[in-house]
């Protein structure tokens, strides 16, 4: 199947030619496409010069940071355009192992049309995260499933894998988040149409190079729209609980 896999970057200078070229290692048929955020410290130009040598790396520039969920926007429309079958999507940081990539890849082959690399299912592990961190975590991953009937472990991961066909049939331009709610909303919008949704275990690292892009908003923003897409759903009857 026609792999692409989607890389937002900004500031990743010190990542992105490992990142690169252990994805080429893990599917080495697979095409990359790195979105480039206007990184100040020249990510986009490594991506080119890596891509190059290894083959198969497109990088799309653009002017300035615009968030992480137009970022996939951005990708998965390219994806749906270019007729691939399958688009990844991971964290150009390494915290996502590339290669977990062909096991995502597999299970949309076998008929998933979202696969999620969890960190909440059973063989699934964060070895380095703070009490704190995990808390949070949890506690926002648990809030989502219950406020909006997901039935889904980990529906913040941002280490996927879709079918690009069930992509094509979502109204991507009404998607509204950014960020950790990007990820929840897409999941929300595949089990409200009852799309086929897989987690698969995973190990989370924390980055070894350059600074995490999580911020306070981006928390905020994932519980107001979650607590709206759950009130909206309580007052017009439209209540959804997945079956995995």
């Amino acid at each position: 199947m026609r792999t692409l896999v989607v890389l937002p970057t900004y500031d990743e200078a010190g990542n992105i030619d490992d990142v690169l070229r252990r994805t080429r290692i893990a599917l080495e048929d697979v095409e990359i496409l790195v979105v480039d955020d206007g990184s100040p410290d020249g990510t986009a130009d490594l991506a080119e010069r890596t891509g190059a040598e290894i083959g198969g790396v497109h990088v799309l520039r653009r002017p300035a940071k615009a968030g992480l969920g137009t970022a996939y926007l951005d990708g998965f429309q390219r994806a749906i355009a270019g007729g691939y079958d399958v688009v990844c999507e991971m964290d150009a940081d390494l915290s996502h192992d590339p290669a977990m990539l062909p096991a995502l890849v597999s299970a949309v082959e076998h008929g998933a049309e979202l696969v999620i690399g969890s960190r909440y299912v059973s063989g699934g592990r964060i070895p380095n995260w703070s009490w704190r961190r995990r808390l949070l975590s949890r506690w926002g991953n648990r809030y989502a499933a219950a406020m909006l009937g997901l039935g889904i472990n980990d529906s913040t991961s941002g280490f996927r894998a879709y079918s690009v066909k069930a992509l094509a049939d979502t109204d991507l331009a009404q998607t509204r988040a950014d960020g950790y709610g990007f990820q929840i909303e897409l999941v929300y919008r595949f089990v409200k149409r009852n799309r086929r949704i897989v987690e698969i275990p995973i190990d989370f690292a924390d980055r070894q190079h350059g600074e995490s892009k999580m911020s306070g908003r981006i928390v905020r923003e994932a519980l107001v729209l979650v607590t709206g897409w759950a009130l909206r759903d309580m007052v017009t009857g439209r209540r959804f609980r997945h079956q995995q």
